[in-house]
Formats: structure tokens, C-alpha cells, sequence
């Protein structure tokens, strides 16, 4: 992973001003002369750059920022608008010289350094090659903590599958852990028969060094009993029931849980903040082979319950619950749960806007504040009890993939809170994980989602 990182102070950077539209126009910062810039046709729109002209060349620009609102206000496909500026300004070195006042420079810094990810495995890739100085009064630490996160969670969203199996995530896992001296336990292949069923079940048709495992991922010390469940189906070809190729292409995603509970991880613990955290990661292929598990297949839970298999292609549920069990036996304060899980969150609310549920109404309302005051929203959806007869078959005690076609986001999340008893609060992700098309500081590809809502929540919650 490549890390984010600030220009030095002494690079000799060039001043750049913020300005917002006023009613008669740009609202000229003190020291700009606004007479080139109303001649270039600045307006102050959102995006939009002008480079001022100097004695050898560009001495420094404005860029702009919109109407006048709060960043909690700002449409959403404003959210990183600065990240525009990395993009357009010349190579070089960069610093905030004017800004309008209550401007939130931590959040303009963290679009830039968005801005500046490239997913170079496989390809020479060139990043933006304006560079910013941290801004003054900006927790230079926190924004970099924020920014490794993101990144790490979208590099391992755009490997793919042939390079980032269950035993690549787990190499990610342990990689995460020695970087900030967390421990790593790890049962794989046929020791998750007993105690791990059902994600031994929906594992056991990979092919050989791709076999099924839980990773278990602890941080020493003292802090709130925060427990991340992060779905890791590496690869979903949909099983016996399998997908149509439309539908398999993006299935290198079907990880992206995992990805998000590790971005996380990552962020607190270089915040210091993940003393006393547990990460808990299901990793498997579903895959096809002669023993797969099969639709009709009755399987028997960590917990004990019964599940009913009436689509191999709702495997993410199934894995989840057996490491929701677990993590539910030590009664944990929080207990998150992180899923590209159902095709009908995005029918619901498309791929930028992830729902989330929670029975814990102050819990709710602090994720939600959260993510709509650090520019990553999410959207609160129900556990309807009314629709628990719709989980539970006629011989078994639930059912993987109830028919019907109505509320698929719903009764997921209502599978996964029957393995979660002990847990004192529940809050349930279905996140896309990627970003369908470009926008400033979201690149194609991969993508945190839900990541800081959870870390600027968690102060209040747990």
C-alpha cells in the first residue's frame, strides 16, 4: 500500500485560494487582484481553476468553491471538491493562502490526499503531480490516518481474485496486525467444520491454496469492546446457482466488507485508537466443484440454528452469521457488521448511498450524524420484525434467500441479527464498495464506504 502523504513545509509551494460565489459574483479573498481572474472568466464555481500568471510563470491560483454552504449542506457530488485541485494544478507544491472563514481545511485536505490514490499494481500509473501542504491547524496525523485507510480498504477492492484470495486477505490481515502490533489467530480448511460450519460449507469448492478461513484479528489494550465483522467472499461465481457473467464481473468486489472493517482498522490504529478492537473476517471462494453445497442443503450454525439453503448465491449471509456468532459470545459494546451483501440496497438506494441498521436509536443517530458531518452518508433502514416470518422455512429455523422478491436488504439484515445475542448494540452495513464511475477524490473502483461514520461515531457510542 502507498501511503498518503502531505508536501514538506519547505517545498516552496505556490498559494492557492478558496473562493465561494457571493450574489454579484466571486467573493475576491484579501491580496488577490481580481482584474486577471474577471478577465479568465472566474466565477468561483465549484471545480473551477485559475491560475494566476507570475514573473516566471504561475504564481499561484484560485479555485472554487460554490455557494456558500456548511459541509454538512454540500451536495453530495460536492463533498470533495478540492480534490478537483489536485487534479488540475500544475506539478508542484501547494498551500491553502485564503480560505472563507469557517472553511473546513481537514476535510479539504483529506479530498486532496483522495485525490492523489492510484491503484498501480499492474500498470505505471500517474498521480497528480500538485501536492498540498498541510493546511495550518490541521491534525496533520489524523488526515493521513483517515486517507491510509481508504486507501488499503480500495487496494484490496481492486485486486483481483487471481491475486487476492482467502489467503491473501489473511496476508493483509497479518500485514495490518505487524504494522501496528496486533495479534492474528487464523482456523482454516476442514478445522471450521466443527465450530465453523457454515463457512466451512461455503468454502470447501475452492481449488487448492484457496481454501476457506476466519481470520481473527485482535488489538492489545485497553478501549471500548468494538467488535468489525467484515464480509470476505474473495470471489462469488454465485455457486450451484450461478451468476450470469453480467452479473460475476464485479464479484472481485464480494470483499469489500472485509476491505472496510481492515481500512478502518487501519485509521484507528494509527489514530491509537484501537486498543481492546477485534476484527473478525469470514474468508472464502464460492465456488463450483463436486462438493459444493448445494440448494436444498440443510446446514447447522455455530449457534446451532439451522439454515435452510434455497440459493447458493446468498452465501455472504451465511458466513457472516457463523463469525457474528462468535463475536457475539463476548457481549462486545458495538458489534458492526460490514457486507457487500444484497443487490437490493442498491435497488434501494444506489451505489453511493449505503443503508445501515441499528435497533439502538441514539447509536443510529450518531452513525448518521456522522456520516452526513464528515462527507460519508448513509441512511438508516428498518429490522421489520413483521417481515421475520419471511426468514423462516417450513424445515429449518431460517431460511438464506426467502422468495418473494420484496424487501431483500431487509431480511438479510434480519438473518444476521438472529446470531448476534450478547451483543449490547447491532449495527448492520450492506455497502456497495465501488465507485461506478469517477468523481473528485473517488477514483473508478474500489471505495470506502461507512468507514468514517463509524470512526467519528464511535467517541459517542461505544
Amino acid at each position: 500500500m502507498t501511503d498518503p502523504a502531505f508536501a514538506p513545509d519547505d517545498a516552496g509551494s505556490r498559494p492557492l485560494w478558496l473562493v465561494e460565489q457571493g450574489g454579484d459574483g466571486p467573493v475576491w479573498p484579501a491580496g488577490v487582484d481580481p482584474a486577471f481572474p474577471r478577465a479568465a472568466g472566474f466565477l468561483g464555481k465549484a471545480g473551477q481553476v485559475c491560475l494566476l500568471p507570475g514573473g516566471d510563470g504561475v504564481s499561484g491560483a484560485l479555485f472554487g468553491l460554490g455557494r456558500p454552504r456548511t459541509p454538512a449542506d454540500r451536495p453530495a457530488r460536492e463533498r470533495f471538491t478540492l480534490a478537483r485541485a489536485a487534479e488540475a494544478l500544475p506539478e508542484g507544491a501547494w498551500h491553502l493562502a485564503g480560505a472563507p472563514e469557517g472553511y473546513d481545511a481537514a476535510h479539504g485536505a483529506l479530498a486532496w490526499l483522495f485525490a492523489q490514490y492510484r491503484f498501480d499494481r499492474y500498470k505505471t500509473a500517474d498521480a497528480p503531480r500538485a501536492r498540498l501542504v498541510c493546511p495550518d491547524g490541521v491534525d496533520a496525523a489524523a488526515v493521513l490516518a483517515m486517507a491510509a485507510g481508504e486507501y488499503l480498504a480500495r487496494d484490496l477492492i481492486n485486486t483481483p481474485a487471481s491475486d487476492m484470495g482467502p489467503a491473501e486477505l489473511e496476508q493483509a490481515a497479518r500485514d495490518l496486525a505487524a504494522r501496528h502490533g496486533a495479534g492474528v489467530t487464523v482456523v482454516a480448511g476442514d478445522e471450521l467444520a466443527r465450530d465453523f460450519p457454515m463457512i466451512h460449507a461455503v468454502g470447501r469448492a475452492a481449488g487448492p491454496g484457496r481454501g476457506p478461513r476466519l481470520i481473527d484479528l485482535r488489538f492489545p489494550g485497553d478501549g471500548p469492546a468494538v467488535t468489525l465483522v467484515g464480509k470476505g467472499v474473495c470471489f462469488d461465481t454465485g455457486g450451484l446457482d450461478i451468476k450470469p457473467a453480467s452479473s460475476m464481473g464485479l464479484m472481485k468486489k464480494d470483499m469489500g466488507g472485509a476491505a472496510n472493517v481492515l481500512g478502518l482498522a487501519e485509521t484507528l490504529a494509527r489514530m491509537g485508537r484501537a486498543g481492546g478492537l477485534r476484527v473478525l473476517i469470514p474468508a472464502v471462494e464460492n465456488a463450483i466443484a463436486g462438493d459444493a453445497f448445494r440448494p436444498g442443503d440443510v446446514l447447522t450454525s455455530r449457534k446451532g440454528l439451522t439454515v435452510e439453503v434455497n440459493n447458493t448465491d446468498a452465501e455472504g449471509r451465511l458466513v457472516l452469521a457463523d463469525a457474528l456468532a462468535l463475536a457475539a459470545e463476548e457481549a462486545p459494546a458495538l458489534l458492526v457488521s460490514m457486507a457487500t451483501l444484497t443487490g437490493a440496497a442498491r435497488v434501494a438506494l444506489g451505489p453511493d448511498l449505503p443503508p445501515f441498521f441499528c435497533d439502538d436509536d441514539a447509536v443510529a443517530d450518531a452513525l448518521y450524524q456522522a456520516g452526513r458531518d464528515h462527507a460519508d452518508p448513509i441512511w438508516r433502514m428498518p429490522f421489520w420484525e413483521p417481515y421475520e416470518a419471511m426468514i423462516e422455512p417450513a424445515i429449518a429455523d431460517l431460511d438464506n434467500a426467502p422468495g418473494g422478491g420484496f424487501a431483500g436488504a431487509i431480511t438479510a439484515a434480519l438473518f444476521l441479527r438472529r446470531f448476534t445475542d450478547g451483543a449490547q448494540v447491532y449495527a448492520h452495513f450492506d455497502i456497495y464498495g465501488w465507485q461506478p464511475t469517477a468523481a473528485p477524490g473517488r477514483p473508478k473502483g474500489g471505495a470506502g464506504q461507512g468507514m468514517r461514520a463509524i470512526l467519528h461515531a464511535l467517541p459517542r457510542i461505544a
